[in-house]
């Protein structure tokens, strides 16, 4: 029987939140619900899978939180559970740009939605810059044609790249809009914030992000290319919202294409190109020894907690 995964978030100016992520833990668990949900006085971040009733049954309760009445969520299904653990923890930011001025929660401050069937218009105009907000290694697997690959390694970086990078473009090619997006629609959302705080015009996003215009546009004629990652255990999925062929390299924790997999660097659980020259023999030697622990704990049919997964982070 296959788990339902909700990826959401929402900008809220939240308080009194010790209580409510006790209430959330407790709820959650009790409903067999699992996934990480993220906490901040700038709103609400998360990705959780299980039973329809519990899922559905958690996103109820935080749209009763004052300000997160009109909290979405992004549905798709897994044939298992995406998630090892539960986990609903405090932060500073629910995405962290490192800016704290940054308040994305007030509607003047965030630039334009997009809807996904706008979309490709938007960025088939030659007078709009788009700019992919995500890391380097979601982008190397999948984006929109055309759009600009930022390189960074974290979101963190992006204030960084705007002023060594951007900027300088922007005032050389002069573009009408700027378009922006990311998975879930969390960080093009809060980097739109951060553009217009900086004083630049015209900017847009993506509204819903990748997933949802996954989900609204189709595969035919679409300028999507490649899969998208997603932060759970399926590591990506394709156009269709399914899993897709990308797996994940348990020595470094980025993802893994079919032809990576047959590179002679790959060795299941212990290294691949990305990390070949990263780590000592002690530490392959130790990847290896847990890379069996976890053949052995599937040949019984369990999961191996020291499994490392980087799904297991927040994204969006």
């Amino acid at each position: 029987m296959s788990v339902l995964v909700a990826a959401f978030y929402r900008f809220a100016a939240l308080e009194a939140l010790p209580a409510l992520r006790r209430e959330l833990l407790q709820l959650a668990d009790a409903a067999g619900v699992r996934g990480t949900i993220l906490l901040a006085g700038e709103g609400v971040n998360g990705t959780i899978s299980g039973p329809d009733a519990g899922v559905q049954a958690v996103l109820q309760r935080l749209r009763q939180v004052a300000g997160l009445e009109q909290l979405q969520a992004k549905f798709s299904r897994a044939e298992e559970q995406a998630f090892h653990r539960l986990k609903v923890r405090l932060k500073r930011e629910i995405v962290s740009l490192g800016q704290p001025e940054v308040q994305p929660y007030l509607a003047s401050a965030v630039g334009t939605h997009v809807p996904p069937e706008q979309w490709d218009g938007l960025i088939a105009d030659p007078d709009t810059l788009v700019i992919d907000t995500r890391n380097a290694y979601e982008v190397a697997i999948g984006t929109f044609a055309g759009a600009i690959d930022p390189g960074t390694e974290s979101f963190r970086e992006f204030p960084q790249w705007v002023e060594r990078e951007l900027r300088p473009l922007v005032a050389e090619r002069q573009p009408k809009a700027i378009a922006m997006f990311c998975t879930g629609g969390i960080r093009c959302e809060k980097a739109t914030a951060y553009l217009q705080q900086q004083g630049f015009a015209g900017v847009h996003h993506l509204q819903g992000g990748i997933l949802r215009y996954l989900e609204e546009i189709p595969e035919q004629g679409s300028s999507w290319r490649g899969e998208c990652f997603v932060f759970d255990q399926r590591v990506a999925v394709n156009h269709r919202l399914e899993p897709g062929e990308h797996s994940l390299c348990h020595a470094c924790g980025l993802p893994l294409s079919p032809a990576d997999r047959q590179l002679p660097s790959y060795v299941a659980g212990v290294s691949c190109r990305h990390c070949r020259d990263r780590f000592s023999d002690a530490d392959r030697a130790r990847f290896a020894e847990r890379q069996r622990q976890m053949e052995r704990a599937r040949g019984r049919g369990e999961r191996h907690l020291g499994e490392r997964h980087l799904g297991e982070r927040s994204g969006g």
